[in-house]
C-alpha cells in the first residue's frame, strides 16, 4: 500500500515510497558521481547479496525512534526485526500496547521552519521520507504555531504502517542483553528513556556506566469541566486560529497559587532526589522553587496573549487540545510530581479550572541515556562493535522529533553499511548532522540536547538579525539535506559542502 506524502513546508517532501525509489538512484554510483551500473540493476545485485548472505537487523524498541529505524530498512527490502516487550510489559509510563506512544506530551514542538531549529529539523525529516512525519500530518490537532497530535491516531497510524510493512517481523518479547559482537546480523537499541532494568544494566556494564536523568509529564483534564468564563482563547501574538485555552490569573490569584504549589506534598521519589532532571522537562514545583516570580517569566507568562478586554493578565496558563475531537486539554509545561490529591487542590486553584476534571494526573518517570560521545560514532555504530548501533534519547537527544530524527538517520547510515554504498554524511550546517556532531564530538560535561541553531555550524557571513539569521542557516540546511537525499551527491565520504561547514565549526 502506498503511503501518504506527509506535509511540509519548505519545499519538496516524499512519502517512504517515494524516499526509497529515489535511494535506488545512489547504487548505481562512484564515489564521485560517476555511473558504474544502471541503478535498477545495481539496486537488484544489492538486494541479492543481503538475501544471500542472510543478513539481518533488529531493532530494540517500539518507541518514535524505533519505529523510524524498522520501517525505513524494512521498506529499503533489508529483512528487519522490531522487538518491544509491550503489551506483555509495560513501563510505568505507558499505557497502550501501539507502537510509537508519546507519553508526555502530544506536543512535537514548533512547525516554523524559518525561525525553530526543531520546525526545521521536522522539514529534513519530510525530506528523507520520515515515518513519524507522516504520522503526525495524519493526526493533526489545532495548536497555532506547533505541531500537536491526537496521540491514538498517531501511534494507531505508525502501527499500522508497521504491521502491514512487508520484510519487517513484529516480535513480542523482552531484550535482557546486547547481542555478542561476535553474533551475525545488526542490531539497533532504540529502548529510549525508559529501558528496562535488565537491559539497561547490561548497557551500563557494556558501555562503560549509564547515566540518568529525570523527567515529568503534565496533567490533562476534560474539555467540559474547564471554566470558560474565566479563561480565552488565543495563540500568542496572534499567531494561529486561537487554539489554545488560556486561563488568566491576578496577582493575587498567582502568588496563592505559587504559595500552595511549593507547599504541595511531592510524592516519594527515593533515588530519584538523588538524579538531575533535564531542565526541559523540569517539574512545575521544582520551577517555582527558585523564585516566586520564576513562573511568571516562564511557564505562566502572559506575554503576547491579551483577553477579550485587549489588557494583558498577570500571569497565564496555556492549555493545549490533547486530541482531535478537543474532548481533553494539555495543561502546558505544568509537568510534576506532587500527590494526586495535591494535583487536584492546587492546580484548581487556578480560576477556570475550579471545577476541573483530571483525566490525568502529571507523574514522574525515569530518562536513561548514555555518554555517547565515548560510546558512539557519527553514524550512531558503537566505538568497538560495528555491527551495534543506538537511537532514541538513549543517545542523549531531548525530545520526541529529536529521538525519531536520530532513528531514522542510524537507519540511513546502517542501510549505506549494507548495501555497501557510500557513506552519506549531513553536514553540521543541517540539523539533523549537527545533532550527530554533539553526540558523537568529545564533551565531558555531556548532556541531552534539543535541536537548536546554536549547535549548527556558523555561516561564513554575520548576519545581525536574528530573524534572518535564522532563515539562512535554515535555507542552506534544507539546500544541503535534499542535496543528499536526492541527487546522492558523495565526494570521499562526505556531502559536499559538509566538510567546509565542519572546518568552520572546528
Amino acid at each position: 500500500m502506498k503511503n501518504e506524502t506527509a506535509a511540509g513546508r519548505g519545499g519538496a517532501n516524499f512519502s517512504a515510497d517515494e524516499n526509497f525509489a529515489r535511494e535506488r538512484e545512489t547504487f548505481g554510483r562512484t564515489a564521485d558521481g560517476g555511473k558504474i551500473a544502471s541503478e535498477e540493476t545495481a539496486f537488484k545485485d544489492a538486494r541479492k547479496r543481503v538475501s544471500a548472505e542472510k543478513i539481518t537487523v533488529k531493532v530494540i524498541g517500539g518507541g518514535l525512534a524505533g519505529s523510524e529505524a524498522a520501517y525505513y530498512l524494512a521498506r529499503a527490502g533489508i529483512p528487519t526485526l522490531l522487538a518491544d516487550m509491550k503489551p506483555k510489559k509495560l513501563t510505568p509510563a505507558h499505557r497502550e500496547s501501539n507502537f510509537g506512544e508519546l507519553v508526555c506530551s502530544n506536543s512535537l514542538k514548533s512547525n516554523d521552519v524559518y525561525a525553530n531549529a526543531c520546525g526545521l529539523l521536522k522539514e529534513e525529516m519530510r525530506i528523507l521520507g520520515s515515518l513519524t512525519m507522516e504520522a503526525a500530518a495524519a493526526s493533526a490537532v489545532p495548536a497555532g504555531a506547533a505541531l500537536a497530535v491526537d496521540r491514538e491516531k498517531f501511534s494507531a497510524y505508525i502501527t499500522e504502517k508497521l504491521r502491514s510493512c512487508p520484510d519487517l517481523t513484529i516480535l513480542t518479547e523482552e531484550v535482557t542483553a546486547l547481542p555478542d559482537a561476535s553474533e551475525k546480523g545488526y542490531t539497533i537499541v532504540a529502548t529510549g528513556p525508559l529501558t528496562a532494568d535488565a537491559l539497561a544494566a547490561d548497557i551500563s556494564e557494556k558501555t562503560g556506566g549509564g547515566l540518568y536523568f529525570y523527567d515529568a509529564s503534565a496533567p490533562i483534564v476534560s474539555a467540559e469541566s474547564i471554566d470558560m468564563s474565566a479563561a480565552f482563547t488565543g495563540d500568542r501574538y496572534g499567531k494561529g486560529s486561537g487554539d489554545y485555552i488560556n486561563c488568566p490569573l491576578t496577582k493575587e490569584e498567582y502568588y496563592a497559587f505559587v504559595d500552595a504549589l511549593l507547599s504541595a506534598e511531592r510524592a516519594d521519589l527515593h533515588e530519584f532526589e538523588k538524579r538531575d532532571v533535564f531542565e526541559g522537562c523540569m517539574p512545575v514545583e521544582i520551577m517555582a522553587s527558585r523564585g516566586r516570580d520564576t513562573l511568571r517569566f516562564g511557564t505562566l507568562k502572559p506575554v503576547g496573549l491579551r483577553d477579550g478586554e485587549g489588557a494583558r493578565p498577570y500571569a497565564v496558563l496555556q492549555l493545549r487540545k490533547e486530541n482531535a475531537a478537543g474532548t481533553a486539554y494539555n495543561l502546558v509545561g505544568f509537568q510534576t510530581n506532587l500527590k494526586f490529591p495535591e494535583q487536584k487542590r492546587v492546580f484548581s486553584m487556578i480560576p477556570a479550572l475550579k471545577n476541573a476534571e483530571f483525566l490525568r494526573y502529571g507523574v514522574m518517570h525515569r530518562n536513561t541515556y548514555i555518554h555517547s560521545p565515548d560510546v558512539l560514532n557519527r553514524d550512531f555504530s558503537v566505538k568497538n562493535n560495528e555491527r551495534l548501533y543506538f537511537a532514541g534519547q538513549i543517545t542523549g537527544v531531548e525530545g520526541y522529533v529529536e529521538s525519531a530524527a536520530s532513528g531514522l538517520l542510524a537507519a540511513v547510515h546502517l542501510s549505506d553499511k549494507i548495501f555497501g554504498r557510500p557513506p552519506r554524511v549531513f553536514g553540521n550546517e543541517t540539523v539533523s548532522g549537527a545533532l550527530e556532531n554533539y553526540i558523537s564530538s568529545p564533551n565531558k560535561d555531556f548532556q541531552p540536547m534539543n535541536a537548536n541553531f546554536g549547535i549548527l555550524a556558523p555561516l561564513p557571513e554575520k548576519i545581525r538579525d536574528k530573524k534572518e539569521r535564522y532563515r539562512a542557516l535554515a535555507e542552506r540546511a534544507l539546500a544541503s539535506v535534499r542535496r543528499t537525499a536526492e541527487e546522492g551527491k558523495i565526494e570521499q565520504g562526505k556531502v559536499r559542502g559538509a566538510e567546509t561547514a565542519d572546518k568552520k565549526e572546528g
